[in-house]
């Protein structure tokens, strides 16, 4: 058993119990590819690392790669598989591997990992991945918990999950997440509603809060079981983010971008050197 099997496979809990397509809006899955376009995609090969049940991999495929590629750890690769099915009729491929490890017989020109670095035991292992599978001069992208920002998660919410991914999914999902989730649904709506302007920016997740909030209490009971079902979460500082884009030998200088992304998260991501 590898070291992330046992966070595959809590996660593979997840994604297989959902329904058929995508759990985010195609409005949700542009804002987390950004500064990707379809420019960047379209007629290229692109692969995913951290690929779940597809949900990212399905809108992808709308921006016309010439070859998509997903590879998860997990059993989730049964539901990416019949998704994607659904998407697309070629030129994709899911592989059931572990993405630390895993090299492609040829490079991407594209290669992203979204929501997955935070999870694995060595996440910096994660991140020379990504850069290991890209050719030269490929873009890559990637996006992880930040520490900054996520104060409220750290203190509380991360306790109740080293105790709750130590319980049957259905547990954790239904008498743990759900009732758990439903203080902060209301409180994003009440942002959202009353309380969106720049002068209520020091309320604990405002920015976050603001994007959750157009979504319906499902995805927030997703966002909150996904929170609680891993045995192993990340906070990623700013730092550590740089020292990564900036000690790596393959990144290309003066072309990488680090994002504050929702004031919870980091979007990062540049060029492999020619």
């Amino acid at each position: 058993m590898t070291p992330d099997q046992s966070t595959a496979d809590a996660f593979a809990a997840s994604w297989n119990n959902l329904p058929e397509g995508s759990v985010y809006s195609a409005e949700q899955a542009q804002e987390w590819f950004a500064p990707l376009t379809p420019d960047d995609v379209e007629g290229r090969r692109v692969l995913e690392l951290g690929c779940g049940n597809g949900s990212l991999l399905v809108h992808m495929v709308a921006w016309k790669p010439a070859y998509l590629e997903g590879v998860d750890l997990g059993d989730s690769v049964t539901s990416a598989m019949r998704n994607m099915q659904r998407a697309a009729t070629d030129g994709w491929a899911i592989r059931k591997a572990d993405l630390t490890t895993y090299t492609a017989a040829e490079p991407f020109d594209v290669v992203y990992s979204i929501g997955v670095l935070h999870h694995l035991g060595d996440p910096k292992a994660g991140f020379d991945a990504v850069l290991r599978n890209l050719k030269p001069g490929g873009r890559f992208h990637c996006w992880v918990y930040a520490h900054e920002g996520n104060g409220v998660v750290r203190w509380i919410v991360d306790p109740i999950r080293r105790v709750a991914c130590l319980l049957p999914w259905r547990v954790t999902k239904y008498l743990v997440a759900t009732p758990l989730v439903v203080p902060y649904f209301l409180y994003a709506k009440a942002v959202s509603r009353w309380l969106g302007g720049a002068r209520f920016g020091f309320l604990p997740l405002h920015a976050y809060s603001l994007w959750i909030a157009r979504r319906g209490f499902a995805f927030f009971r997703h966002v909150a079981f996904d929170q609680l079902v891993t045995p192993r979460t990340r906070y990623i500082r700013r730092e550590t983010v740089e020292g990564w884009l900036a000690n790596h030998p393959g990144v290309q200088p003066g072309a990488s971008y680090v994002v504050f992304r929702n004031g919870n998260s980091w979007k990062f991501g540049g060029r492999k050197k020619g």
